[in-house]
C-alpha cells in the first residue's frame, strides 16, 4: 500500500469522486418503488433502550420497506427468537412488529432481554439497533420509624430521603400533610440527591410533617416516606461561623460528563450567616446560553455539554465570617455521533461508488462492517469490493450483487448502526414531475421548472422551449438535480418547456408550462391624516394586479389586527373609522395578497382634541376597598368611587385574582350597576382571592383600583365533575375514556383525582373502575370490537367525591370489515361512463359504523394494438345505503378492472373478486401532429400522423380547406375524405400566391374528432424556397378546434 505510487492514488481518488457525484438516492415516489427492485430498509424501530409499563401489552416495534416486501425474524439476547413457539407472542402483519400480551397475568419481566430485527429480501437484510427491554419499576419504600430530631438553632441539618431506586429513577420533591410544597430559600434547600438541606435552622423550621414525596414518571405514581419531626430549641446561642461544604466533600473532585447530556455541579454550605454561593471556571468562560444557576445558585447546569466544556469549576461559598472553595475538574467524553452516516447507492453495472461510514467519539470509536447482517470477513468474498477502514469501495459492480452492509461504530459508552445498501440497477429514464404541471410566477422574479429524473446510469437532462432547439446559456441555469433556473422572469419567457433525460438505456420526456404574471401594486396609498376627536376618517388604497390573479386586502393597525368595533369599516379599496377617538391614533397599514405576492403601504392617524369645554374624561379609580360579612362561600365587598371627569359613572366592573392557582392574573367575576358600592360576591372553595374594582362611564375604564386584602376560602369536595366524557376505540380491543379535566378553580381542594368507570351496556352488571391524576385519558384494553359501554368520570379531592356522574355511551375500537360485496357486476352506459352494482355486505361483517362503499378501478390496456399502457388506479366513494355506483370520464375502446370494498372508520375489508369490461369506441383524439411539407405554384403538400388517442378503429381523415384574402375574409368552404392508412395528400389546380386555411380532423364509426387548424401560401414563382422551415414563418402556429 505503502508502494503505489501517488499518481495511481490520484488516479483512483478522481475517479471515486466522479462516480461519487452521480450515485443515485432511491426516489421515494411511490409508483416508481411499485416496479423497482429495492433491498430492505429499516424504517421505524424502538428506542435502544426501552422501558415498558408492566400494565400494557408490550409492543416492539420493527417497520421496514423494499421490494420484494421484507419477511422478518428476531433474536433475544443473541439467539433466534422463536415467536411460533410463544403464543402470547404475535407479529403484526405486513410488519416485524412485535405484540406481547400480558393482558392475561403474564409478567412483563418474563420478556426482559435484548431484541434485534432482521428485515430480509432476496436483495438482503437490513438490522434494527439492539433493543434493550426493562419493566418500568416502582418499588414500595421500606417501613420505617423516625424518633423527633432536636437541633440547636443556628446549626446546620441535613433531612434525607433515599427514595428507592425505580426503573426509571423517580423525581423527589418535600412537601407537608396538606400537599403543600415546603418553602425553600438559600437557607433551605433540596440537593441533588433528594436530602434537604439547612445551612442553619430558626424556630420557624419545626414542623412534625416533613415528608419526602416520590413520583415514578412511567407508571405516574406517587409514593411517600414516613414524615419527619423537627424540633428547634435555643437553650444556648451559636456563634456565628465561616461556611463549610456540607455536598460536596474535601476541595477537589471530577466529575465525567457525556457529550449531549447536562452538566450538574452542586455545592451546598453550613454557614451563619447563610452563604451566598457563586461560580467561576478557572480554564475559561461558562457558556452563557448553555448555563444556568439554579437551587439558590448552589447548583450550575450545562446543557448540551460540548469538549468545550471540559476543564476546572470552582464553586466559592462566603458570609461575612469567610468563604471555602471546591474544584471539580470535568472531563467530557462521547458516545459515538455521525459525522457522515453511510448512504443508500444505486449503481448501474460496470459502476463504481463508495460507502462511507465517519463517526466521532471519545474515546475514538472502533468502526465494524457488516453485510446481510454477518461480519463482513465472513461474508461470501466479492472481487469489487475492498474495504478501507471507514469505507467500502465498489469497483465495476455486477448485476446480483445487491446487498445491505451494516457500519456499527463503537466506544465504551455507546454505539451507532446504520444500514445502507448497494443496489445493482439498469434502469431506463423515468421523469418523475407531474406532467402538464403549470408554474406561476411574478414578473422580474427567478423560476424554477423542475425534472426530477429517475435511471441507472443517472439520466442526463436536456431543456426545450416550444419548438426551439436545446437550452443552453443565458438566462438559464440548469441544476444537477435537472431543474431550470431562470433568474429574472419575463413575459417572453413564457410558453411550454420540454425536459428529455437520456441514459444509454432509453429516454423520457415531460413538458411543463410557465405563466408570468404582472406584478401587484399599490398605486394610490393611504396618506398621513390629522382628525379631531369624534370625526371620521378614510384611508385609501388602490391596487393594481395581473387580471388572473384575485387580490384579497387586509388592515392592520400599529403591526396587529384592527379591533373589532363596528365603527372599523374596510372595503374593497379603503378603510373607513367614524367617531374616531384617542386609542385610535396609530400607523395603518394595507396589505394586498394574490397568491404569488404580496405589497403593503402605511401612514400614520393622529387623533386632536375637538375644541372647546366641556372636558370629558375617564373616571378616576374607585379607592377605600372593604371586605365584610365573611362566609365560606361569600363575601361582601364595598369602595368609594373616584371622580366621573363630566361623564356618569353607568357600571362598576369587579376582578379578582388567585393567588393560590393563578397569581398575577386577574379574572372578570362580576358587575353592578353606577349608582351601588357594594358588591355581594359568590365565590369558591379553595382560593385565595384578592379583589380589585374598575369604573366605567362615556369615555371609558378607569384604571383598576388598589387591591384588596386576601380572602381565602376553604378547600371542600368537587361540586362538579369532567365535562366532554367520551367512550371510543383506537384499536379493534380498547375503549379509550377521555374527558375535558377540572381547572384548578373547580378542583375545590387538594389532591385531585378522578374515578373512571366503565361497563359493557346490557352485559355486564358491575362497574370496572380505576383512579387516575393528571390525566385526562384512560385506555381500556381487551374489549370486544364495537360494543357498547357505559362510562362515568367522577371528580374527587383530599375532602371527598364529587357529585354522582352522569353515564355516557360509548363504544369500543372497529375492525376492519371481514367480507366483500357479492353480486358485482358492470354495466357499460357509453364509451366514457359505466354504472357497477353490487350487493350489501352482511351487518356483523361490518364490525363497526359501515360509512360506504370504494370502486377501486384501473384502465388495463387499450383496445387498439398501437396504444396499450395501464392507467392510474382510480377510485369512487358511494354511501352505505347505496348498492350502484357509476364510474365516468373512462377511456374509450379500452379495457377496464375493477373491485369494490366496504370500508368503515378503521379502514377498508377484502376485495370483492376482480371484474372486467370493455368500454366501446368514441370520436378520436387530435391528430399527432398536421402541416404542410411543400408548395408550388398551384399545390400544396400535406403531411399527418394518427391521434394519440384513437379511441376506436379509425375509418378515415376529414379534410376541409378554404381561400383567406388580405383582409381575413374566408372563402368557400372544400371537404375531401380520406382512407386511415393514407399519411400525406397533394392538392393541385390551387391559386398561385394565394393563402389556404385547411382544418383537419381523424374519425371513427363514432364521427369526427377534433382538427387541427393550419395556413400555408402557395408560392409566386419558381424561384421561392419550399423547405419546410420557411413555410413555418409565414403562418401562426398549430392549433386544434372542435
Amino acid at each position: 500500500m505503502m508502494d503505489r505510487p501517488i499518481g495511481g492514488r490520484l488516479a483512483l481518488l478522481l475517479l471515486l469522486l466522479g462516480h461519487m457525484i452521480t450515485a443515485l438516492e432511491v426516489p421515494l415516489d411511490p409508483k416508481l418503488l411499485e416496479g423497482l427492485p429495492q433491498p430492505p430498509t429499516i424504517t421505524h424501530q424502538s428506542p435502544k433502550e426501552y422501558i415498558v409499563d408492566p400494565r400494557e401489552n408490550i409492543v416492539i416495534h420493527c417497520e421496514a420497506k423494499g421490494k420484494p416486501h421484507p419477511s422478518f425474524s428476531w433474536t433475544r439476547n443473541g439467539t433466534h427468537f422463536d415467536i411460533d413457539k410463544d403464543p402470547k407472542v404475535t407479529m403484526k402483519p405486513h410488519s416485524g412488529t412485535l405484540v406481547i400480551d400480558i393482558s392475561g397475568g403474564e409478567k412483563a419481566d418474563a420478556y426482559e432481554g435484548v431484541y434485534q430485527c432482521t428485515a430480509h429480501n432476496q436483495l438482503g437484510s437490513a438490522l434494527s439497533n439492539h433493543i434493550v427491554i426493562r419493566q418500568s419499576r416502582s418499588p414500595l419504600w421500606s417501613k420505617e420509624r423516625f424518633s423527633p430530631i432536636v437541633a440547636q438553632e443556628g446549626q446546620s441539618l441535613i433531612l434525607h430521603c433515599r427514595p428507592p431506586a425505580g426503573l426509571p429513577p423517580p423525581i423527589v420533591f418535600w412537601m407537608d400533610n396538606n400537599f403543600q410544597r415546603l418553602p425553600q430559600s438559600r437557607r433551605v434547600s433540596q440537593g441533588l440527591n433528594g436530602d434537604l438541606y439547612f445551612s442553619n435552622v430558626l424556630m420557624e423550621d419545626s414542623r412534625n410533617n416533613y415528608i419526602c414525596y416520590a413520583r415514578f414518571p412511567h407508571t405516574q405514581t406517587i409514593q411517600q416516606k414516613q414524615p419527619i419531626t423537627v424540633h428547634v430549641i435555643d437553650h444556648k446561642p451559636v456563634d456565628e461561623r465561616a461556611p463549610v461544604f456540607l455536598v460536596p466533600s474535601g476541595s477537589l473532585s471530577s466529575q465525567m460528563v457525556l457529550r449531549g447530556e447536562v452538566l450538574e455541579l452542586e455545592c451546598i454550605a453550613d454557614g451563619l450567616p447563610t452563604p451566598t454561593v457563586s461560580w467561576t471556571k478557572l480554564s475559561g468562560e461558562i457558556p452563557g446560553r448553555r448555563a444556568s444557576l439554579m437551587n439558590f445558585n448552589k447548583t450550575l447546569r450545562i446543557s448540551d455539554v460540548s469538549e468545550a466544556d471540559a476543564g476546572e469549576y470552582r464553586c466559592t461559598a462566603r458570609n461575612r465570617l469567610g468563604s471555602v472553595h471546591h474544584t471539580f475538574g470535568v472531563s467530557v467524553k462521547a458516545a459515538p455521533y455521525w459525522i457522515s452516516a453511510p448512504r443508500n447507492l444505486v449503481l448501474a453495472p460496470l459502476e463504481t461508488g463508495v460507502i462511507t461510514c465517519r463517526a466521532r467519539g471519545h474515546p475514538k470509536p472502533h468502526i465494524h462492517w457488516f453485510m446481510n447482517g454477518l461480519p463482513i470477513e465472513d461474508a461470501p468474498k466479492d472481487p469489487s469490493r475492498k474495504v478501507e477502514d471507514d469505507s467500502i469501495i465498489f469497483s465495476e459492480v455486477q448485476t446480483g450483487s445487491s446487498a445491505v452492509y451494516q457500519c456499527n461504530a463503537s466506544n465504551q459508552h455507546g454505539y451507532l448502526l446504520a444500514n445502507a445498501f448497494v443496489n445493482v440497477l439498469a434502469e431506463p429514464p423515468r421523469v418523475l414531475t407531474a406532467p402538464n404541471k403549470v408554474y406561476q410566477v411574478i414578473e422580474n422574479r427567478p423560476a424554477l421548472l423542475e425534472c426530477l429524473s429517475f435511471g441507472s446510469p443517472v439520466p442526463a437532462v436536456t431543456w426545450f422551449k416550444d419548438s426551439s432547439s436545446m437550452l443552453e446559456g443565458e438566462p438559464y441555469v440548469f441544476h444537477k438535480n435537472g431543474t431550470l433556473e431562470i433568474h429574472v422572469s419575463q413575459a417572453v419567457n413564457r410558453g411550454k418547456y420540454t425536459c428529455v433525460a437520456r441514459n444509454n438505456l432509453g429516454i423520457s420526456e415531460n413538458h411543463v408550462y410557465l405563466e408570468v404574471k404582472e406584478p401587484t401594486r399599490i398605486l394610490r396609498p393611504p396618506e398621513y391624516r390629522v382628525v379631531q376627536r369624534n370625526r371620521d376618517v378614510v384611508f385609501e388604497c388602490k391596487v393594481k394586479h395581473d387580471p388572473s390573479l384575485i387580490p384579497s386586502t387586509s388592515w392592520l393597525r400599529d403591526g396587529g389586527e384592527l379591533p373589532e368595533d363596528d365603527r372599523f369599516r374596510a372595503h374593497l379599496d379603503s378603510l373607513t373609522i367614524t367617531g374616531v377617538i384617542e386609542s385610535d391614533a396609530g400607523t395603518y397599514t394595507c396589505v394586498t395578497n394574490t397568491s404569488l405576492d404580496q405589497d403593503s403601504a402605511s401612514a400614520r392617524l393622529t387623533v386632536v382634541e375637538a375644541p372647546p369645554t366641556p372636558i370629558y374624561g375617564q373616571p378616576d379609580a374607585p379607592t377605600d376597598l372593604e371586605l365584610t360579612d365573611p362566609g365560606a362561600r361569600s363575601v361582601q365587598l364595598t369602595w368609594t368611587p373616584g371622580d366621573e371627569h363630566n361623564s356618569a359613572i353607568k357600571k362598576f366592573l369587579i376582578q379578582y385574582e388567585d393567588g393560590l392557582h393563578q397569581s398575577g392574573v386577574w379574572l372578570n367575576l362580576t358587575e353592578v350597576p353606577g349608582t351601588k358600592t357594594t358588591a355581594h360576591l359568590k365565590l369558591s372553595p379553595y382560593v385565595h382571592y384578592s379583589f380589585r374594582v374598575l369604573a366605567l362611564n362615556g369615555v371609558g375604564y378607569s384604571r383598576p383600583s388598589t387591591p384588596s386584602r386576601q380572602y381565602r376560602t376553604d378547600p371542600a369536595a368537587p361540586d362538579e365533575n369532567p365535562s366532554e366524557v367520551k367512550g371510543h376505540g383506537t384499536e379493534h380491543n380498547n375503549l379509550v375514556i377521555t374527558w375535558k379535566p377540572l381547572t384548578g378553580l373547580q378542583a375545590n381542594g387538594p389532591g385531585l383525582q378522578y374515578t373512571v368507570l366503565w361497563r359493557q351496556q346490557g352485559v355486564e352488571k358491575d362497574w370496572s373502575s380505576v383512579s387516575v391524576a393528571n390525566v385526562s385519558r384512560f385506555v381500556v384494553s381487551g374489549t370486544p370490537t364495537f360494543v357498547p359501554y357505559e362510562v362515568m368520570v367522577q371528580a374527587q379531592n383530599a375532602l371527598g367525591p364529587g357529585p354522582k356522574p352522569a353515564v355516557v355511551i360509548g363504544h369500543s375500537g372497529e375492525d376492519f370489515p371481514s367480507a366483500a360485496p357479492g353480486l358485482v357486476q358492470v354495466v357499460v352506459v357509453n364509451s366514457t361512463l359505466a354504472e357497477v352494482h353490487w350487493e350489501h355486505v352482511p351487518p356483523r361483517s361490518v364490525r363497526g359504523r359501515l360509512q360506504g362503499y370504494k370502486v377501486h378501478y384501473q384502465r388495463e390496456r387499450s383496445l387498439h394494438r398501437h396504444n396499450s399502457h395501464h392507467g392510474e388506479q382510480r377510485s369512487e366513494s358511494f354511501g352505505p345505503n347505496r348498492t350502484r355506483g357509476k364510474l365516468p370520464d373512462l377511456h374509450p375502446f379500452s379495457v377496464y378492472s375493477l373491485h369494490v370494498r366496504a370500508f368503515n372508520s378503521r379502514g377498508e375489508g377484502p376485495a370483492s373478486a376482480p371484474q372486467r369490461f370493455e368500454t366501446p369506441e368514441g370520436v378520436p383524439g387530435v391528430p399527432s401532429f398536421f402541416r404542410v411539407s411543400a408548395s408550388d405554384l398551384d399545390s400544396l403538400t400535406l403531411e399527418w400522423a394518427p391521434p394519440h388517442e384513437r379511441n376506436g378503429r379509425l375509418t378515415g381523415y376529414t379534410l376541409r380547406y378554404q381561400t383567406v384574402n388580405s383582409s381575413h375574409d374566408l372563402g368557400l368552404l372544400d371537404e375531401m375524405d380520406l382512407p386511415s392508412n393514407q399519411s400525406s395528400v397533394t392538392l393541385h389546380n390551387l391559386h398561385h400566391s394565394t393563402r389556404y386555411k385547411f382544418y383537419f380532423s381523424a374519425k371513427t364509426q363514432q364521427g369526427s374528432g377534433p382538427a387541427l387548424t393550419e395556413e400555408a401560401v402557395t408560392i409566386l414563382h419558381r424561384g421561392t424556397s419550399t423547405r419546410q422551415g420557411t413555410l413555418a414563418s409565414h403562418h401562426p402556429p398549430q392549433r386544434y378546434v372542435h
